[in-house]
């Protein structure tokens, strides 16, 4: 069985380290990573606790595939509550990290308490000690890693940390690992601030073994990887293009929120777009586009380098940001771009770079900035108090405010509090396009009406990843559906949102789905885990975990209300595009959904349903 079957318990109060069993029946119950580390979490923290506070705990964990030779299988997940949203928070990252702490012997790390002073935890193999970080607060992500790296006289050391965005509690700051890798979304970078917990660095030269039936393991990885390969995504779109393939796709289709939503198609689309990132400028005739990278164990490859334009304004007195570094996402590029109107790449990958350096989500970050400067275009916020003037469309002002943000200055601070918080001082709670406190990512829900749905229900706060239905509604995988109807969405939610949690449990990465079904991981799982693990029961573990996260929220005081979308998106129609008209139909979908989720009219488990499925 694929588990290194222990976990590092970390006493952050009194500096204790210890080892102890993984429980093995939690184990087959929840897999692993988002899963597992999600039941320990539940079973220890009351819902009711403060997310800042020393009473929450963050764990991070990998996956019975983290770290074997299953193609992408480099995960791991960073769970805790999160600040943003006073829901679950589960965050989950690629490259490198996550492998490194299966090859050093353990499945999961557990953090509790808050330590007096600012500490680094290393792990080598078995051996792991928490560090003084006294000369790291205050340092980037990229600064953190050379100076462990160089103290630790190892090269192969892979560290997750937190940037001045985490240290200054950005209630949207992520944890990120070799560079430009993060747990994104949710605010796990603010809990990891809060702790007084700088770093995690990881050494491990142990390997992973344990596989149930190494035979068929190397049969079956090496089939599905074929499978990969040979798909027109997997195999040819993101290894090219990355997942901004989708930027002149999405805003075609109507669906490209832009302008804090207030349309839903981006005149600029074209120059924020991964042909754009590829094409050489006109100042120095080289692409902003290096290359592709991929992930520990990833055949995939859609991850981004590229070099910004050493002219650009934003870092022509910058030196350190002119090397190769992360690149952008889809997601990042419309954040940072189509939701503000601006259309100057090299601007995006500025403020990208800050993203990077500082650990901060640039999702929640670009949306809330949308949400300033509606609010500076209507006259309700002046440059006196935000400090620059900040129209929609202004490049400037997106590379200033992503410095003021990251750095906790000025206005900076009052952006980093997340929309939500953000329009409700200032008097207009609606301009906020966030669930549950997290603003969306990058599909308009009018104009893809899974993806309304999706947003409504997710466990945490809007979130594309958690029912990725744009795959079905507008690629056709692996069935076409019509993206304008409402017809039959309620179904297919769920049956992405319980497949998704499999996917992310087993410790692998979703952009396999794109050629992968549930049945094309089931015989990894079951060769590296046990043959119990059969699909009807990959299945049923997929739908435990998402109605765990349900009830953890829903005792922490989430109820039917909070199921909701802005009203702009029930009340506005979609001005241009297919969608030209249409709202959102929620209101006709999530009666539908509770019914098929088993849950009560007002969003409760029923009893028979966790009967069913042993919560």
């Amino acid at each position: 069985m694929s588990w290194a079957g222990k976990i590092l318990r970390v006493n952050l109060t009194t500096g204790e380290c210890k080892s102890e069993p993984l429980n093995m029946t939690w184990a087959k119950q929840y897999l692993g990573s988002r899963g597992l580390a999600s039941k320990y979490l539940t079973s220890e923290i009351d819902p009711k606790v403060d997310p800042l506070s020393p009473d929450n705990k963050i764990i991070w964990a990998t996956g019975p595939l983290t770290g074997t030779m299953a193609s992408t299988g480099g995960r791991y997940t960073v769970v805790t509550k999160g600040p943003l949203t006073g829901a679950i928070a589960c965050s989950n990252s690629g490259g490198y990290w996550g492998a490194e702490l299966k090859m050093a012997g353990w499945d999961m790390v557990i953090f509790e308490g808050r330590s007096p002073k600012p500490v680094y935890l290393s792990i080598e193999d078995d051996k792991a000690e928490l560090r003084d970080a006294a000369h790291l607060w205050g340092k980037s992500v990229w600064e953190t890693e050379e100076i462990i790296k160089k103290q630790h006289q190892d090269p192969l050391t892979r560290i997750s940390s937190i940037g001045q965005a985490g240290e200054n509690l950005v209630l949207f700051a992520a944890v990120v690992n070799d560079l430009h890798r993060a747990a994104g979304r949710s605010g796990v970078g603010a809990v990891m601030g809060s702790k007084n917990l700088k770093a995690i660095a990881v050494r491990g030269t142990k390997g992973v073994g344990n596989i149930a039936n190494p035979k068929e393991f190397m049969k079956v990885t090496f089939e599905k990887k074929k499978i990969l390969a040979d798909n027109a995504v997997t195999g040819q779109g993101l290894p090219t293009y990355g997942t901004q393939v989708l930027m002149n796709v999405i805003n075609e289709v109507g669906a490209l929120p832009t302008r804090n939503h207030r349309d839903s198609q981006f005149e600029g689309a074209k120059d924020i777009s991964a042909e754009a990132m590829a094409t050489p400028r006109k100042s120095d005739g080289k692409p902003q586009l290096v290359t592709n990278q991929a992930c520990f164990g990833c055949t995939i490859a859609c991850g981004r380098i590229s070099k910004i334009d050493q002219t650009h304004f934003s870092v022509e007195n910058k030196p350190q940001y002119w090397g190769a570094s992360g690149g952008l996402e889809y997601e990042a590029a419309w954040a940072l771009g189509a939701a503000n109107g601006v259309n100057d790449l090299e601007a995006l990958q500025y403020a990208n770079l800050i993203c990077n350096e500082q650990g901060m989500d640039p999702i929640s970050f670009g949306a809330t900035i949308g949400a300033v400067m509606e609010l500076y275009e209507m006259g309700v916020l002046k440059k006196e108090q935000i400090g620059i003037e900040a129209p929609f469309g202004s490049a400037k002002a997106l590379c200033e405010l992503a410095d003021m943000t990251a750095k906790g200055v000025g206005f900076g601070k009052e952006i980093g509090q997340g929309s939500k918080r953000l329009c409700a001082k200032y008097g207009h709670p609606e301009l906020s396009m966030s669930v549950k406190g997290q603003e969306f990512p990058a599909y308009d829900a009018r104009g893809i009406q899974g993806m309304g749905l999706t947003y409504a229900t997710s466990n945490r706060g809007a979130c594309h990843l958690r029912s990725y239905t744009v795959a079905s509604e507008i690629l056709g995988i692996p069935m076409k559906t019509d993206p304008l109807v409402a017809d039959g969405k309620p179904e297919l939610v769920k049956a992405f949102q319980d497949a998704t949690a499999v996917f992310d449990s087993a410790g692998i990465c979703i952009f396999t789905s794109f050629a992968w079904g549930l049945a094309d991981v089931q015989p990894q799982v079951a060769a590296a885990c046990g043959e119990e693990f059969t699909l009807e029961y990959l299945n049923e573990v997929g739908e435990r975990i998402w109605n765990m996260e349900r009830d953890f929220n829903n005792r922490a005081g989430f109820t039917a209300k909070d199921d909701t979308l802005p009203p702009r998106l029930l009340n506005e129609g979609a001005k241009t595009g297919p969608a030209k008209g249409l709202t959102s139909k929620l209101p006709e979908m999530l009666p539908k959904y509770y019914e098929v989720r088993g849950w009560t009219p007002d969003g409760q488990l029923k009893p028979e349903t966790r009967a069913r499925l042993g919560l």
